[in-house]
C-alpha cells in the first residue's frame, strides 16, 4: 500500500465530493422523473441504532416544481452535524404546503400517533407541528409563504395524515 492510500481523506474534500455527487444524482433523478412523466419520487429507510434500542429514520421526496425545477424535501431524524450524521430525538415529518389563493393547505405525514398527540401552533407565517406518542416523536417548524390568520385554523387527521387549512391574512 503506498503512502497516498494510507492517509485518511480530508473531511472538507470528502464532504464537497459527496455534495457534488449528490447534486449530480439529484439532476439525474429529476431527468428520469420527467422522462417517465411522473411528478414525484420518494424514498425512505430505517436503521437500528444503539444496539437495537433506537431507530434512525431517513427519507426524501423529490417533486418537480415550476419550470421543471426539482424541489427536495427530507424527512426523518438523521441530522447533519459538523462531526457527521447524528440521530435526533424527534423525527421531521414530510410536509407539503399548497397555496390555494386565499388560503393555505398544509399536509403532514405523522404515522403512529393519535389526534390527541398532535400540537399545532401558528405565529404569523410560521407553523409549528409537534406530536409525541409512545415510540414516535415528530417536530417541525414550517415557514409559510405568507402570514396567516391563526384563528382560521381548521384541521383533520386520518390514517396518519394531518391536513391543516389556514386563511391568508389580508
Amino acid at each position: 500500500m503506498d503512502e497516498k492510500e494510507k492517509k485518511p481523506h480530508d473531511a472538507a474534500e470528502f464532504s464537497l465530493g459527496s455534495k457534488f455527487r449528490g447534486i449530480g444524482n439529484l439532476f439525474e433523478l429529476a431527468s428520469k422523473i420527467t422522462e417517465q412523466s411522473k411528478d414525484e419520487y420518494s424514498n425512505s429507510g430505517e436503521i437500528e441504532v444503539l444496539g437495537g434500542k433506537g431507530k434512525a429514520v431517513y427519507g426524501f421526496s423529490l417533486k418537480l416544481g415550476l419550470g421543471g425545477k426539482p424541489v427536495v424535501e427530507t424527512f426523518g431524524n438523521i441530522r447533519a452535524t459538523k462531526t457527521g450524521a447524528a440521530v435526533a430525538e424527534f423525527r421531521e415529518p414530510l410536509v407539503d404546503v399548497i397555496d390555494e389563493g386565499n388560503s393555505l393547505l398544509v399536509i403532514a405525514e405523522l404515522p403512529g400517533v393519535s389526534r390527541e398527540d398532535i400540537f399545532i401552533e401558528v405565529k404569523a407565517d410560521i407553523l409549528e407541528l409537534k406530536a409525541e406518542a409512545k415510540d414516535r416523536k415528530y417536530s417541525k417548524e414550517i415557514l409559510l409563504p405568507s402570514p396567516v390568520d391563526a384563528d382560521s385554523l381548521k384541521s383533520s387527521y386520518k390514517n396518519g395524515v394531518l391536513e391543516i387549512k389556514l386563511k391568508k391574512r389580508k
